[in-house]
């Protein structure tokens, strides 16, 4: 886990090269060019997150009706909706699941055009398929998933911004951000306060992770790679949603794991550490800058709020290393999980 975490900043710097970046254009262009009145996402475990950050990039720079499909649905009901116009979009890391291929495959056989985004080009869910992108992440030697998340994350960005842009290109703007992305990934990963508060919550029987827009998906993610590393019980709330009844469990023995970016998530999110403060809640929060009422904070570049998902992630999983370690598991063999999780 820990050579997999270590290497996503060449792995930025792999889908940003002109072979992986040509063939993700071309693709966005043909999306473009078929120009689908809505989108709908189907992934399971983190790739699912990874499809949720892209929902809020479909939402917010395409204009689009963006949902996530329930497999079950078509797999176990023989459902068949009318997808004419829809762009299907399926992501796995495999690419091995019977359900998600199931769907696809459902999907162009009832007008949608299909699009499967994984690290195996050769997998069923990308020949089921009419189009797809190789994340090119390399093998990943871990069960819990690191670099193959964050591959889908930038490939799915530059998707979505080549969709925009009509040609399936970035703007010049664009690619110059992101090509500083390898180096912001390197000097956040060098930083080991990850390691020195897996100390801190050693034995924590609980975590709760939360943030708001582009954020919410690392909170998802945040709490995933804890239960699956450290066995930690960590539930996942949007910031809105925590306010809404969940904020009464929480307490100085629950701590808090907030993402507080820059933007609008993270200007509301500001709001909810508050009053987490208020009730004396041990928040940590993950972001550029330190924010009232939060005890600690694991530091991450500021950048545009689009980007900062493909960050805010890797302390996190170096936190999720650490624990797992600190309570005397093995990060790199999960009991009850294998690799490649097939449900039908």
């Amino acid at each position: 886990m820990s050579e997999d975490i270590a290497e996503q900043p060449a792995g930025f710097a792999r889908l940003l090269e002109t072979g992986p970046s040509t063939a993700i254009a071309e693709v966005a262009a043909e999306v473009a060019r078929r120009a689908p009145r809505s989108v709908l996402f189907v992934g399971r475990g983190t790739s699912d997150h990874a499809a949720l950050y892209a929902a809020y990039l479909a939402e917010i720079r395409l204009g689009l009706p963006v949902a996530s499909a329930s497999p079950s649905a078509i797999t176990l009901y023989g459902a068949r909706p009318d997808l004419t116009g829809t762009l299907v979009i399926g992501v796995s890391q495999s690419g091995g699941s019977p359900d998600l291929t199931g769907v696809l495959k459902v999907a162009r056989e009832t007008g949608a055009l299909t699009l499967a985004v994984t690290n195996n080009p050769d997998s069923p869910l990308a020949r089921a398929a009419e189009l797809s992108i190789d994340v090119v992440a390399g093998h990943e030697r871990a069960v819990a998933a690191t670099k193959t998340y964050t591959a889908e994350l930038l490939a799915l960005l530059m998707l979505i911004e080549g969709v925009r842009a009509g040609d399936g290109h970035l703007p010049a703007e664009e690619r110059a951000a992101l090509e500083k992305l390898p180096q912001l990934a390197a000097d956040v990963l060098a930083d080991g306060s990850a390691a020195e508060l897996a100390q801190r919550y050693r034995f924590a029987a609980s975590l709760v992770a939360t943030g708001r827009g582009y954020a919410y998906p690392t909170a998802r993610e945040a709490a995933l790679k804890l239960m699956e590393t450290s066995y930690l019980p960590a539930l996942a709330f949007s910031g809105a949603d925590l306010l809404h009844g969940p904020l009464a469990m929480t307490d100085h023995d629950i701590p808090v794991l907030a993402v507080v970016g820059d933007g609008p998530g993270g200007r509301s999110m500001r709001d909810v550490v508050a009053r987490l403060g208020e009730r004396r809640v041990d928040v940590v929060t993950i972001g550029g800058s330190d924010v009232d009422g939060a005890s600690a904070r694991l530091a991450v570049p500021s950048v545009d709020e689009r980007y900062a998902p493909l960050l805010d992630i890797l302390p996190v999983q170096q936190l999720a290393l650490a624990l797992s370690l600190a309570r005397g598991e093995d990060p790199d063999a999960p009991r009850g999980l294998k690799k490649v999780t097939t449900t039908l």
